[in-house]
Formats: C-alpha cells, sequence, structure tokens
C-alpha cells in the first residue's frame, strides 16, 4: 500500500512538468492556477535576492543571485500538498500528534534544533515560471547576516537624528526596546517554522495560524507596505535632487514643474523600464549596494562632523512629548524585516545558527541607527530635516557623496519593491490575456504612475515613513509574530512566554496607533496649510 501511494504521488508530481522550455503548473483536484500564482507573488517579495559577498561564499554565478532562499513555491507544492484542498490550514488538526516534542518545547534562549530537508522531487529542477525566480540554495552564516542588515539598514537611516528631535534624547530608548522585542518576534517566527516542515515563509505562517484569511490579510498588508516604500523612494529622490539642484525647472503645457516636481518625474520616467523587466537578478545584483550605501551615507556624516568640523554644539531636547509618536513610527520602520526572516532562516545551511545571525543583524543596525541619530541631532539640532542629507553642507566633498549614494541606491531596489504588487494585479487577469505582454506593462506602468501622484500629493518624507513604521510595520513586527506563535502553539506555550507575547502585541498595538494617529494629523496639517 506505501509503494502504491508513493506512485500515485510520483504520478501527480510528474503531471506539473511538460516537455517545454518552462514549468506549467496545471491545476489538480479543482485547485486554480491563480491559486499557486497568489503564492509565488508574494513570496517574491522576500525571494529577490541580493547577492551574496564572494569572500562569504561559493562565488559562482548561481548561488550569487540566490543569497535570499528563492520563491519556496516549487518546494512546497509537493504532491501531498497539492493534493489538499486550498482553504485548508498548512498545519493539519493531528499536529500536535505528528510533531516531535522536541521542535515544541525548546527555549526561544536555545538554538532550535536543525530542521531536516523533507524530499523534494524537484531539487535539481530549473524552474522559472516566467518571473525570474531561482531556486533557493544553501546559504553561509556570513550570507545570513549580510542578508539580514541588507533588508534591515535602508532608507529609514536617514530619518534616525529626525526621530531623535521628533522625541528628544529619552526617545532612543524606543529605538533600543523596539530592538530586543524585534529580535525576540523574529525567534518567535523561527518557533512557527520549526512546527512544520511545510512552513517556509512569512504568509505560509499566517495561513498556519489563520486560514486562507490569515494568509491574504497577511499579503495585503505586505503588499500595501511595499507600494508605500515605492512612494517614499520618489519622495525621497525628489528632495535630495531639487537639493543639489535647487533652481532647475521646466514649463510642461503650462504647468510649471519646480526642482523637486521635476526630479520626481525623471525619476519616474528612470525606474519605469527596470519595472517593465521580467527577470529582476540583474537588478538584485545591484541591490547588494544598499549595504554598502548605507554604511557610506553614514560614514559621510561622521566625516562631515569630526574632520570637516561642522561640530557637535547642539545639546538638543531630552524628551518631547508632543512629537514623540512621530518618533515611534520611525524607529519602528527601522526594524521592518520581518517578512525577509523566515526565508533566510530555510535557507541557512546551519539553521541552528539563526539566533547569532539575527542578534548580529540586531546589534549592528541598532549601533548604526543609534550613532547615526545621536551624531546627527548633536550636528544639526532642532533644524534636523527627515533626512539628514538635506543638513549637510553642500560644498563639502563628504556631502555630495552621501547625496549621492542616497539617490542611487533607491534606483536598485524600485523595482524589486514594487514587482510582488504587479504580479498580485496581473494574476487576476482573464487566462486569455495571461500570455501577453501588453497587459502587464500597462498595469506596472499604472502603478509607477501612482506612486509618483500619491509622491507629489503628500510630499513628506519623515511623515510618510512615520505612518509605515507605525500603521504597517508594527503590525508585521509586533504584533502579528506573536500572535501567530500563540495560534500555531496553543497549548505548548508557558504561561511566562504567552504573558511576554500578549505584552508584546500590546506594546505594537499601542505604539500602531498613537504612531499613526499623529503621523495622519500631521501630514493633513501640512496639506491645508
Amino acid at each position: 500500500m506505501i509503494e502504491m501511494k508513493k506512485m500515485r504521488e510520483m504520478k501527480n508530481f510528474m503531471l506539473l512538468f511538460l516537455p517545454k522550455e518552462k514549468t506549467v503548473l496545471m491545476p489538480l483536484n479543482g485547485l486554480k492556477v491563480t491559486d499557486f500564482l497568489f503564492r509565488q507573488s508574494i513570496d517574491l517579495y522576500s525571494s529577490v535576492p541580493s547577492p551574496t559577498i564572494g569572500f562569504l561564499g561559493t562565488p559562482t554565478l548561481s548561488r550569487l543571485g540566490s543569497s535570499f532562499l528563492s520563491s519556496s513555491l516549487t518546494r512546497r507544492f509537493t504532491p501531498e500538498s497539492l493534493n489538499a484542498p486550498v482553504k485548508k490550514p498548512l498545519l493539519p488538526p493531528s499536529v500536535d500528534d505528528e510533531i516531535q516534542p522536541h521542535k515544541r518545547t525548546y527555549s526561544l534562549a536555545t538554538p532550535a534544533p536543525s530542521r531536516k530537508p523533507s524530499v523534494r522531487f524537484d531539487e535539481k529542477v530549473q524552474v522559472d515560471h516566467g518571473h525570474g525566480i531561482p531556486l533557493g540554495r544553501q546559504s553561509s552564516y556570513g550570507q545570513a547576516v549580510v542578508n539580514g542588515i541588507n533588508v534591515l539598514c535602508g532608507v529609514g537611516i536617514l530619518s534616525t537624528p529626525y526621530a531623535a528631535k521628533e522625541g528628544g534624547w529619552l526617545g532612543l530608548i524606543i529605538l533600543l526596546t523596539f530592538a530586543v522585542l524585534s529580535f525576540y518576534t523574529g525567534l518567535l517566527l523561527r518557533q512557527c517554522l520549526d512546527s512544520s516542515p511545510e512552513l517556509e515563509t512569512y504568509p505560509d505562517i499566517g495561513q498556519a495560524a489563520f486560514g486562507s484569511t490569515g494568509r491574504i490579510a497577511l499579503s495585503i498588508i505586505l503588499y500595501v507596505e511595499l507600494y508605500a516604500s515605492c512612494v517614499d523612494y520618489i519622495i525621497l529622490e525628489g528632495d535630495n535632487l531639487s537639493s543639489l539642484f535647487p533652481n532647475a525647472h521646466i514649463n510642461l503645457g503650462g504647468f510649471d514643474l519646480n526642482s523637486r516636481r521635476l526630479f520626481s518625474l525623471m525619476t519616474t520616467l528612470a525606474v519605469l523600464p527596470t519595472v517593465w523587466l521580467r527577470d529582476l537578478s540583474v537588478l538584485s545584483y545591484i541591490s547588494a549596494g544598499g549595504v554598502v550605501a548605507s554604511f557610506l551615507v553614514v560614514l559621510c556624516l561622521f566625516w562631515v562632523g569630526l574632520v570637516d568640523q561642522v561640530g557637535f554644539q547642539n545639546k538638543g531636547t531630552v524628551l518631547n512629548l508632543s512629537t514623540l509618536p512621530v518618533a515611534v513610527g520611525l524607529y519602528g520602520f527601522c526594524y521592518s524585516g520581518h517578512a525577509v526572516f523566515p526565508n533566510i532562516y530555510t535557507s541557512m545551511a546551519e539553521p541552528r545558527k539563526f539566533s547569532s545571525v539575527l542578534l548580529s543583524c540586531f546589534g549592528i543596525c541598532s549601533l548604526l541607527y543609534a550613532g547615526t541619530a545621536v551624531m546627527g541631532y548633536k550636528m544639526f539640532g532642532e533644524a534636523t530635516e527627515s533626512q539628514f542629507t538635506l543638513n549637510m553642507p553642500k560644498d563639502l566633498v563628504a556631502s555630495k557623496i552621501a547625496v549621492w549614494a542616497t539617490i542611487v541606491n533607491p534606483f536598485t531596489k524600485y523595482a524589486l519593491t514594487l514587482s510582488p504588487v504587479a504580479m498580485s494585479l496581473e494574476e487576476l487577469l482573464p487566462p486569455r490575456h495571461l500570455k501577453s505582454h501588453v497587459y502587464p506593462m500597462l498595469i506596472r506602468t499604472a502603478l509607477v504612475v501612482s506612486t509618483l501622484l500619491v509622491g507629489l500629493s503628500v510630499p513628506f518624507f519623515g511623515l510618510v515613513l512615520s505612518l509605515i513604521g507605525s500603521l504597517l510595520t508594527m503590525l508585521v513586527t509586533l504584533i502579528l509574530p506573536p500572535a501567530c506563535y500563540l495560534s500555531i502553539l496553543r497549548g505548548k506555550v508557558g504561561c511566562i512566554q504567552a504573558t511576554i507575547c500578549i505584552i508584546i502585541i500590546a506594546v505594537g498595538a499601542v505604539s500602531s496607533a498613537f504612531g499613526t494617529y499623529s503621523a495622519l494629523t500631521k501630514i493633513i496639517q501640512n496639506l491645508s496649510s
């Protein structure tokens, strides 16, 4: 009977592959292709990698393209999962009986047991699915750390001095508190992944915890966060380019475009062709420069303060209660990497070192954030802008390097960020249009243009960043991980750990409410003034 079952499973699996250049997913047992594509598009959020660094691992091109785990679509859809109903949770009702006890009882302070690799029929099959998604590889400890830093250390670092101004010196306690809580919730995600070998991505965890509704809701949150980040990229480019060329302007059809609007439009036109690309592997290589760019910008700030003797004469304010909620959202945005942590974990050659990887990533990034906040606020005081590059003296070489590094970075990440959103909309096209190139280009063009319009309508980089951090990052980082953990491992969680999870959820909810209200209020005030 067991052999017959294996033969039937192999037969079903072989039906998935047709003798063509590309692999095509066929519907089995009533499942729709769009159900699979929905998973594929949201998994792309955390599967299009930055390349690994040569000295950290194998320098081959195939390895460079997969420092994050590639789409787990092909790896998750084993015959068992393909024959399951669409609405069936990833964790079966009898999961407590099927999972070995040692997987459910280790503490967060102790490294988790290594995940035993499940048998994968498609391990050596190169599947593309038309979106340039490579299959996953095993990443080393160093590669995982670099990838984690690349995820955590983004444009949020530019606003840490502004957050220090909005919250005061005591507000830095919030930054460190979020670092500790975010590190802990990252470990909770690991425990959720270890509860079942079928869980590999954040949406998987959402489905295991709350069914199909949880997966869809979590996916929508991630899509909105990605779209809002693209809006912030447009605002960032307009602000920094206009600071370099403040007198630039043009008149188009009676519309006078000042420097900020002009450069926002030029940025949109520049990134549009990259969004049309189907194979994003080239951009993923370049996006690894995000780590270098972040360090370079911080180094330039230190250089301007120490070597160019701008000085640290500003004392600052101890606490600003009126604008503290804005600082909460900005500090929260700094740790918005949880959507990618599951993929980094499942791609590691030694998953037991994941805790150490997280500790290294959060430690390094927190030092960068805190150091930049202190230096920037001491240098510019109450005049600190939403991006410290706007405060740096324009005639200094270090300032120009910092501004151009800031300008180049979003160009490499815009397409990678917007593509999952575009793919989710393309999945709604009728089947007869799925092979067309015209409709996807129209959808992607409309999305890019919409980010420009929103960016021009709400041109407040710091406030938009605070809104994203308060409304979305708090959900993904502080609220949902402990909620999913309590749901998936219900009955196996001790009282102390359950209490800690509830406290983290409460902290996230309160921070989200106050931060969102404050950011929205200030945006409305600025628009009406």
